[in-house]
């Protein structure tokens, strides 16, 4: 009986393992899972420019176009739309002939065909010339030539688009004859909108050709507005701009708009007038109505920025190898700016002398007995207020001021301060110049300034100077040093042996490609000081001295280099 339940069991047991066994050989495997992998079949067309749109067709792309990533010889495209079969994409600037890729669901192909970059199509031009008596607007998709001097009459507007390019004739295009290069001039009342963006900025340039261009090509950007000077009405215009100084004292008149501007190769003198350089943005009684913000000059032969009076303010403004002065000041200019750097060529200055900063109130022969200048308009002096400026002239050790040493030795100093001038500087780094700052005054005029804070210098570096100030006229340099150095200004004298504590960053003075952003450890980086004239909602409040903490706010908008730029296409 026992054995015949042992064989029971043993059958039972045999039995549920044939049947386990036979559960297993018949289970089918789960499938694997399938990949859907993209594919990229053709590129219509094959050929095409930069700002064009091509299609890529295929299979498996994501049908939000925000799920794809196409990128042309490297450079990442705008997606226009998407679907499973097609993306429609913009070929960008930068893009190179190359394989398209596409990458979609975590996969990347790459097109079996190569995309071929076509040059873009050169742009119509138009002529600018004479008075404009209308509301114009310039399109991105023309190239303008200025021909003598353009006057956008009063109570009209210029209006430019981004990406726009303007192009300054040379004085053979004058339409009248008198050898007068192309100069943009926008009259009292009238107003330039020159609104480019970081990506799209607004380039007026020269006329010549790619790889010969100059200083100097052609005369500059004018504007002309109805905040007070301290000059007589009658006083007439310098440069051979039509009319008079006249008395109008409107401080918030607004002349328009300049945002991401390039101005290059401009700064040529006008025939049969005695000092008719125009600065590449020449700013005459502009009111702080006014926005000029990231604007760029290169090559000026002449002056970069000059303020003539007015009350206009301005933020990150580059002089690039500026021949005579980066940012000048006078006919009782008090506006406000802040955030400029400058970049000298130091095989290059100006026979009249080269600065960094140059400010004065008046013109030569005037306030001779040193009698305080009469007020006019309301404003008796010059007394802008100038903070973050960085400006670089001589990497190594400067050469000194000789009138016998052409080039090198016109170099002067990086803030030149006369004629009774009220300017104030504040965290600012002066750099490679042989003064760092000359005083050239009176002792009833500049130095009457200096006693009462008119004149306000602080929290400054000096670096890299011959001599850190200097004196002329009837102020002495032991009396410009002394106030200097005064402890409680906090300004910072760095000889050429201990620049290395500045930690300049490695490509400060590449020509083509600068990047002024000090090194992490930088001494610049710290010891700004803060004042009453810099209390006003206009200034951003810094810890850092000169013109970059650790932002680079000429990334994407400028161009160091523009010699052999193609602005035709």
């Amino acid at each position: 009986m026992k054995t015949s339940m042992r064989w029971t069991h043993t059958l039972w047991l045999f039995a549920a393992l044939l049947m386990l066994f036979a559960a297993c050989k018949d289970k089918t495997p789960d499938p694997a899972p399938v990949v859907t992998v993209a594919t990229i079949t053709s590129i219509d067309p094959a050929t095409a420019p930069v700002g064009s749109t091509i299609a890529i067709n295929g299979t498996n792309f994501n049908t939000s176009p925000g799920s794809n990533t196409v990128s042309i010889g490297g450079v990442t495209a705008t997606i226009v739309s998407a679907s499973a079969t097609r993306l429609v994409v913009t070929v960008p600037t930068g893009a190179q002939t190359g394989a398209v890729a596409v990458t979609t669901g975590g996969q990347t192909v790459q097109s079996p065909t190569t995309f071929t970059l076509a040059p873009s199509p050169v742009k119509p031009t138009a002529t600018l010339q004479g008075t404009i008596f209308q509301n114009r607007t310039l399109s991105k998709d023309t190239v303008y030539v200025l021909k003598g001097y353009v006057y956008v009459a009063a109570d009209y507007t210029m209006t430019i688009a981004p990406g726009t390019v303007i192009k300054g004739g040379g004085p053979e295009l004058d339409p009248l004859g008198k050898n007068a290069a192309g100069t943009l001039i926008v009259e009292r009342r009238g107003k330039l909108i020159a609104n480019g963006t970081a990506a799209s900025p607004i380039v007026f340039t020269s006329n010549k050709a790619a790889g010969q261009r100059k200083p100097g090509d052609w005369g500059g950007i004018v504007l002309i507005g109805k905040s007070p000077t301290n000059r007589p009405g009658v006083t007439t215009y310098f440069g051979g701009i039509r009319g008079t100084a006249e008395t109008y004292n409107e401080p918030e008149d607004n002349s328009g708009l300049l945002q991401y501007v390039r101005i290059e190769y401009a700064g040529t003198g006008q025939p049969l007038v005695a000092d008719s350089k125009l600065a590449g943005l020449t700013l005459i009684g502009v009111g702080r109505g006014t926005v000029i913000n990231n604007v760029q000059v290169t090559q000026s032969s002449a002056d970069a920025f000059s303020w003539y009076g007015g009350t206009v303010d301005a933020k990150y403004l580059v002089a690039n190898r500026t021949t005579r002065n980066e940012w000048a000041t006078n006919w009782g200019y008090v506006g406000r700016v802040q955030f400029g750097v400058g970049l000298r060529d130091a095989t290059v200055a100006d026979p009249a002398g080269s600065n960094g900063i140059e400010s004065q109130n008046y013109d030569p022969g005037e306030n001779a007995d040193g009698t305080p200048i009469t007020r006019l308009n309301g404003l008796p002096q010059t007394a802008p207020v100038f903070a973050n400026i960085s400006t670089f002239a001589f990497s190594t050790a400067p050469t000194a001021i000789s009138a016998a040493s052409p080039g090198l030795g016109y170099y002067q100093s990086g803030v030149y301060l006369r004629r009774n001038t009220g300017f104030s500087l504040y965290n600012s780094l002066i750099y490679g110049y042989p003064e760092g700052v000359r005083l050239e005054g009176t002792t009833t005029g500049l130095a009457a300034s200096l006693a009462n804070g008119t004149i306000d210098l602080r929290g400054n570096v000096f670096a890299n100077t011959l001599t850190s100030a200097a004196g002329s006229g009837t102020i002495t340099s032991s009396v410009a040093s002394a106030y200097l150095a005064t402890p409680a200004f906090a300004n910072q004298f760095v000889g050429t042996a201990d620049v290395g504590t500045l930690a300049l960053n490695g490509a400060n003075f590449n020509a083509a490609a600068p990047n002024f952003v000090p090194q992490t450890g930088s001494t610049l980086l710290a010891g700004a000081v803060s004042n009453t004239k810099l209390t006003s909602g206009f200034f951003v409040t810094t810890t850092y001295r000169g013109a970059f903490g650790t932002d680079n706010w000429t990334t994407g908008w400028t161009n160091f280099n523009p010699q052999n730029t193609d602005y035709d296409r």
